[in-house]
């Protein structure tokens, strides 16, 4: 009698898994890696704009780089995949409702002293899974655009591209922002 009952059980918590929790955290792992081809992507062609023309460089590869590898993996995923921040450079990267609420719960973290290259947060909302993984500020390439103090031609050139630019300030170790990625269930 006990057999049938360990039986179904075991069915059950086997269903719950591919569909619930186990499910989720499957479906990070897919983000974790997702997170990686784009960081990865766009690091090696800000490196690259960087070693050809420096900053100012760097600057204009980001600007049509970035979106480009963005709808590339989203494309390639079914998902949508994205970059955003609480002090954005490009207004088409402002985050949503959620997404706000994750970049502070980030903040709140690193604050507490939580390593800002491990934040990540992840949760089903209205039948989307929604993944964020924040992007901690890196010391010098980083600072060169982001910092408190820049270059008077890499000014000029943000300035161009982006008029309404709030991304300065940071200093290495705090939150640029956070890649952000929504998959339908």
């Amino acid at each position: 009698m006990k057999l049938p009952y360990i039986f179904a059980t075991a069915v059950m918590l086997a269903s719950f898994n591919a569909n619930g929790a186990g499910n989720e955290e499957a479906m990070a792992g897919e983000s974790r890696m997702a997170v990686k081809e784009f960081f990865g992507s766009l690091k090696g062609e800000l490196v690259g704009a960087m070693k050809a023309g420096g900053p100012v460089n760097a600057i204009k590869t980001c600007n049509l780089k970035a979106p480009e590898i963005a709808h590339m993996i989203s494309n390639k995923k079914g998902w949508d995949v994205a970059r955003t921040s609480l002090k954005l450079r490009n207004p088409n990267n402002a985050p949503d409702a959620w997404e706000k609420r994750v970049l502070e719960y980030f903040d709140k973290r690193a604050a507490a002293g939580d390593d800002t290259a491990k934040l990540e947060f992840y949760q089903v909302v209205d039948g989307n899974f929604r993944y964020m993984k924040a992007i901690p500020t890196a010391q010098k390439p980083c600072l060169a655009c982001h910092g408190g103090k820049v270059d008077a031609k890499v000014d000029a050139a943000l300035q161009d591209l982006y008029p309404d630019d709030m991304a300065r300030g940071y200093k290495a170790g705090d939150i640029r922002g956070a890649f952000t990625i929504t998959r339908k269930m």
